[in-house]
This record gives C-alpha cells, sequence and structure tokens, in this order.
C-alpha cells in the first residue's frame, strides 16, 4: 500500500469564514501533488504573491470553486487594506475618520458626502439668485427704457412746455417766481454776512428780516463782524442795496395789468416789508448820512418805507439803524424821513394793567414757563435800572443820554418812541433777563420778558431779543417756543434751518 503524504497547514486566521463559505477541507486540487511558497506576513503589505496569507499555505486539493471564495474574500480584505493606506498617506494631519478607516478598513464617506452636499448647493444656490437678480435688473431697465418712447398726452405737454413751436414759448417763466415757493416767518437773519450767500440764505430761509454790520472807510460802507473780516469788494451796496434791487424789479414787471411798485420780495406776502438793519461801526454821526445816499436807488424807485406829515407808509423795505445810529440824527427831519430807529427794549418795561372785570378771575399755575402768571409786578421793577411810570408810557427816563450802543446814541431824557420813529424796540437777552438756570425760566424771568414785550406793543414796535441762548439745543429751543408764545414779534437767529423747522 502507498503511502499518502497529507500537507498539512497551520490554522487559517479567516478559516471561520472560510468555513462558513462551503470551504471543504477534505477536497484538494487536482494534480495529488503540493506546493510549497515561501511564507510572508502579512504586515508587510507586499502582496507580490497572492496565494499567502501570514504564515498559512493553501491546500493545492481545495476545489475550484471554494479557493475562488477564498480568493475573492482575501481580494476584499486587500483593497480594504490598500485604500487606508492611501488614505492614511493623503491626510497627514491625523483626521479622525481617516484613521477609524485605518484601523478597522472601513471609511466614513457619509460625512465626505453632506460636506460635498453642503458646498454644492452652496455654490449652485449662489449662482442660481445671482442670475434671477440679474435677469430681473434686466428686465427693470427694459422696462425703464420703454417709458422713455411710450408716454401720454400729459407727458408729452410737461416735456415740450416752453420749447418753440408749441405755442408755450412764452408760458414758461412765471414774472414773480423768485419766491412764489417761500412762506414768510418772523425771524431776524442775526449776522447775515456770515451766510454762505448773503440775504439770499434768510430769504430762503422765510426770515423777514436781515443784519448788516457797516464800517465806514474810504467815503465807502464795508460789510464785516470787525476790521479783520473786510474786503474791498463786500460793500452794502454790492451785498445787500444791489441785490434788493434786482429782486424788487423781477416782483414788480411792468406790464399791462401791473405798473406799481408794492409788491415785497416774498411773493406768498407780497404786502409783507422786509426789515434791513444796518449796525453801525464807526461813528454815528459820519456814518449814518452815507447810509441814506446809498439807499437812494431802493429810494427813487419807491421801495422804501418812509414817515411823511406824521403818518407811516409801507413799502417793502424797512430801513432800521441801530448799533451807534443817533437818535437826534435819524429824527432831524420832521417832515420826511425812510428810516427808523431800534429803540431800548429794557427801558420799556410796563406792569399790567388790572381791569375791574379782572379781579374775580381764577388765579394761574406760574410753576411752568410759558404759561400765564398770577403777576406781583413789583419783583420785576427790581431789577431794572429805571423804569417807565404808568402815566407816561411813551417816555424812556436815561440818566446818561450820551452813551453809546444799540438804543442809546442821541437818545436825550425826554426821547418818545412811536411807530413814526422807530420800528424795533430791542436788548440782548442775557443783559435783560439773565442766565437760565436748570433749563427754564423762573417766574421772575418770566415777568420780566412780559413787561417788557408789553412795553413795546403799547409803543406801537416790534419786541426782538438778540443774544439768546444757542446752546444747548434743547435750552435754545425751549428759549424760542417761550419768546414766540408770549409774542416777541422777531426771533435773532443764527441757526436759519432750526428756525425755519420752529412752529409759528
Amino acid at each position: 500500500m502507498a503511502e499518502t503524504t497529507t500537507l498539512s497547514s497551520p490554522r487559517h486566521p479567516y478559516a471561520d469564514t472560510l468555513a462558513d463559505s462551503d470551504y471543504d477541507s477534505s477536497n484538494s486540487i487536482d494534480g495529488g501533488s503540493s506546493m510549497e511558497t515561501d511564507p510572508k506576513h502579512l504586515h508587510s503589505f507586499d502582496y507580490s504573491n497572492a496565494n499567502i496569507l501570514e504564515d498559512g499555505y493553501i491546500n493545492q486539493r481545495s476545489n475550484t470553486r471554494s479557493v475562488r471564495n477564498w480568493w475573492s474574500r482575501i481580494m476584499t480584505v486587500r483593497s480594504r487594506r490598500k485604500q487606508s493606506l492611501e488614505e492614511f498617506r493623503g491626510k497627514e494631519d491625523g483626521d479622525a475618520d481617516v484613521g477609524r478607516g485605518l484601523l478597522t478598513g472601513t471609511s466614513n464617506p457619509r460625512s465626505r458626502q453632506i460636506k460635498n452636499g453642503l458646498f454644492n448647493y452652496l455654490v449652485f444656490g449662489g449662482i442660481s439668485g445671482l442670475g434671477i437678480l440679474c435677469i430681473l435688473l434686466v428686465i427693470n431697465l427694459t422696462l425703464g427704457l420703454a417709458t422713455m418712447f411710450w408716454y401720454g398726452d400729459v407727458d408729452t405737454v410737461l416735456r415740450n412746455w416752453g420749447k418753440p413751436g408749441t405755442g408755450t414759448e412764452g408760458l414758461a417763466w412765471y414774472p414773480t417766481d423768485f419766491t412764489r415757493d417761500i412762506n414768510p416767518i418772523p425771524c431776524h437773519s442775526h449776522n447775515d454776512y456770515w451766510r454762505r450767500v448773503p440775504l439770499f440764505d434768510a430769504l430762503r430761509a422765510g426770515c423777514t428780516g436781515v443784519e448788516a454790520d457797516v464800517w465806514l472807510y474810504d467815503d465807502d460802507l464795508f460789510v464785516g463782524h470787525n476790521t479783520a473780516s473786510l474786503q474791498r469788494n463786500r460793500t452794502f451796496q454790492s451785498l445787500y442795496v444791489d441785490p434788493l434791487v434786482q429782486i424788487l424789479k423781477q416782483q414788480n414787471p411792468q406790464t399791462d395789468f401791473y405798473n406799481g411798485t408794492s409788491h415785497g420780495v416774498f411773493d406768498a406776502d407780497d404786502g409783507k416789508s422786509l426789515v434791513l438793519l444796518v449796525d453801525l461801526k464807526t461813528g454815528g454821526a459820519e456814518t449814518w448820512p452815507w447810509v441814506l445816499k446809498q439807499l437812494e436807488p431802493l429810494r427813487e424807485r419807491g421801495w422804501l418805507s418812509f414817515v411823511e406829515n406824521d403818518v407811516l407808509h409801507t413799502r417793502p423795505i424797512t430801513v432800521v439803524g441801530t448799533g451807534n445810529t443817533p437818535f437826534n440824527v435819524l429824527t432831524q427831519n420832521s417832515t420826511y424821513r425812510d428810516a427808523f430807529f431800534d429803540a431800548p427794549l429794557d427801558q420799556m418795561w410796563t406792569p399790567r394793567h388790572t381791569t375791574p372785570e379782572m379781579k374775580d378771575w381764577p388765579d394761574m399755575d406760574d410753576s411752568l414757563p410759558g404759561e400765564r402768571l398770577v403777576e406781583d409786578e413789583g419783583s420785576a421793577e427790581e431789577v431794572l435800572p429805571s423804569t417807565t411810570s404808568s402815566n407816561s408810557a411813551n417816555t424812556v427816563s436815561t440818566a446818561t443820554p450820551s452813551n453809546h450802543g444799540q438804543g442809546m446814541t442821541g437818545v436825550s431824557s425826554n426821547t418818545t418812541f412811536s411807530p413814526l420813529n422807530s420800528y424795533y424796540a430791542s436788548v440782548s437777552f442775557g443783559k435783560a433777563v439773565g442766565r437760565i438756570w436748570r433749563g427754564r425760566l423762573s417766574g421772575r424771568q418770566m415777568k420780566i420778558i412780559r413787561g417788557q414785550i408789553r412795553g413795546a406793543h403799547e409803543r406801537g414796535l416790534k419786541a426782538r431779543y438778540w443774544d439768546l441762548p444757542s446752546w444747548p439745543i434743547g435750552l435754545r429751543n425751549h428759549v424760542w417756543d417761550v419768546l414766540v408764545k408770549e409774542g416777541v414779534d422777531y426771533l435773532n437767529v443764527d441757526d436759519l434751518r432750526g428756525a425755519s423747522k420752529q412752529v409759528w
């Protein structure tokens, strides 16, 4: 009996798996001879010999089917290991998912799929959004261009209004359109020459009063706040007289229907007179005659308010002298004059007159400024250096008639102010009323304001306070509100925009 040599093999590490796949250890590969190859360890990653797994040997007698199943499983393991090796070499940053695939032989493509999907969504979503936006912009531009060629009859008239051949050549110009959309308000443009465009900025805001500081040098009147700001081309004539002549010429066209001179600078209120306040900075006796001389272009056209034979005639421009303007020089012509004085408001305080029917009126709350008070007029008289007598309401008593300054130059002890010689009654707010504490006017200050405004109105003059607080803005607006409610006639302002927004 011939000996049969059986080739034994150590236990394969995938023996259990191969057994589950119908692997039959009793069968051998046809040929009956054994084949021996060098064993190589799996962890060497050398797969040049595909028939070896670690130290195990393959039985050559295995049937073809079993070998194929075993071989396919081996190749699956090898492919997984190869993939893990490539991931390890491609990602040296120690990514957790790669490390997990290297150890377990599996990768986590789901996280990469989510990231790739989110990236694609953002990219293609952004591109789609931009595309839609471009389409909408093109449609909007197309419709806009279409409206340039498609318009109705009304649009045709508007587009061709005033053009030659349309029959409207002479209709495109409105004769008095210089200030047609401006409503005049009772504000005075303080230091108007400081504006970017003197006079015109004030008119655009609706101010009915402008101020020019004049200096007499070389037989001419120059406008500026001080001598450092004076320029040869910035004169009283060039900044105020000549522009007013041109404006009033346009406002008073000579036509078949109108041949007058009474139309003022404001088309919305053509009877409103514009106050031109001339503040003399040099000697009044020498400077005032030059002011009257340079007003001649306005005078000869009948545009200056004047007094003749004790009758007041109001015209588009009312000239008022202040600063060093001498009252005695201004009023020396008793039959005719076309300029008026700026009287001292602080010398006009007048107590309230209580009539018999007012005795039983209920007392009003005096806790808030601007409200009616139960006035003890004596408390206000105490702060005034000199007061008027109730029996002589139009007389101002002054201890020093030779004092210079606003309302004091050329004034005597028996000077009487009235609409025939004066227009404004002005005073510095800080000097007459005092400093405001805690953001409100006290009862005493309210009585001073009311007594002075009352005294000016009894004389037929326009009350005006200058040197008003300008900061904080809330305090300034509060003072404006109080003065307007109490009946001040002109609000002295530096902020034209703020004044134009004031509720009058």
